[in-house]
């Protein structure tokens, strides 16, 4: 008896390891010290010594459900990026950085071209935010889980000068809400999405007319990263008030986490166009809409607000940035929460 006769191959370790060298290469930032291997990443804090009070920031998440349709699909190479999507997009939110990020995949059986093509998205996701990828782990579970499954999960660390921290302690009546669009369903609800949608290869693989794709690529669609696009806003001179990655429990749970006490965010649901997928999902799964803006994003993945004299400002720049962003609403006085009209 011996390792591998009890389910794990470490030989199909390594070839992983060597598999996917190629990927993390293009990550690579000035800071990362020593290569791939180590037993952890080193990073070199140097840079932040021009900070007058660095602040580190952290954010650990993983992909949900939604890698089920890359194993149903047998597409591995964009699930990497929604697991750093979900970590970066949490630390740009609070102002911060994205420096370095670390991956950890936990798997039925090692099959290194597989494992490669996962960490190929994970790296895409790091060049897409500007991170390192400076480690990680693949871990073997025979038995624990079946040799066709995986999961995926990471964790970025990133800064932030102090005083360029976004809190949403500033927001007050009259602010105005500027929504960024999202890429489609990003990384929520895929437990409910895989209830409403037949989870079979031949039905995600068919063609939908009001999606412009196959129902497969919608669903797999990867989070956008938006890093880059608040870096815009903050390099145009304009305060970002508050921020709000739009994740799990949608509009009604994550406004209100950047809104401070006495006030209340009013969000016009008419004043930019829902993508087809959540009509589709709404209709097919007969699923009110006050469920749907409690779930999902409903095409807005980040959700600033801005004092009033920046918004249009705001907007320019994030379109000129390739992005969609559009005024969807403002700020009242009154109980913290959300009104969606």
């Amino acid at each position: 008896m011996d390792y591998k006769n009890a389910g794990v191959d470490i030989e199909a370790g390594y070839q992983s390891v060597e598999l996917m060298k190629e990927h993390v290469k293009k990550t690579m930032r000035p800071e990362v010290l020593g290569g791939l291997g180590g037993f952890s990443g080193a990073f070199s804090l140097s840079k932040i010594k021009e900070m007058e009070e660095p602040v580190l920031l952290s954010g650990t998440d993983g992909c949900g459900t939604k890698v089920k349709l890359s194993m149903i699909l047998d597409k591995h190479d964009t699930v990497g990026i929604d697991c750093v999507a979900m970590c970066v997009n949490d630390i740009a939110c609070a102002g911060g950085e994205p420096l370095f990020f670390l991956d950890y995949i936990a798997c039925g059986k090692n099959y290194p071209e597989k494992i490669a093509s996962i960490v190929k998205g994970v790296a895409e996701g790091c060049l897409q935010s500007e991170a390192a990828l400076i480690g990680g782990e693949t871990a073997e579970h025979p038995g624990l889980m079946a040799e066709d499954e995986y999961d995926l999960a990471g964790f970025a660390v990133g800064v932030c000068d102090k005083k360029d921290m976004i809190t949403g302690e500033n927001i007050k009546a009259g602010d105005v809400l500027v929504g960024i669009a999202s890429s489609g369903i990003h990384s929520n609800g895929y437990s409910l999405v895989r209830k409403v949608f037949p989870m079979e290869k031949e039905a995600l693989k068919e063609y939908k007319e009001e999606l412009g794709m196959t129902l497969g690529e919608a669903l797999l669609t990867p989070t956008k990263i938006y890093v880059k696009a608040l870096k815009a806003v903050k390099k145009a001179g304009i305060t970002i008030k508050g921020c709000s990655h739009i994740t799990g429990g949608g509009f009604y749970e994550n406004i209100p986490r950047m809104l401070p006490d006495g006030v209340r965010a009013v969000v016009d649901k008419n004043s930019y166009q829902v993508p087809a997928i959540f009509r589709m999902l709404a209709k097919e799964g007969d699923i009110s809409e006050e469920m749907m803006y409690n779930t999902y994003n409903m095409g807005i993945g980040m959700m600033l607000a801005l004092d009033a004299s920046d918004a249009d400002k705001a907007v320019k720049v994030l379109n000129e940035a390739g992005e969609k962003a559009w005024i969807v609403g403002g700020v009242e006085e009154g109980e913290k929460g959300v009104t969606i009209c």
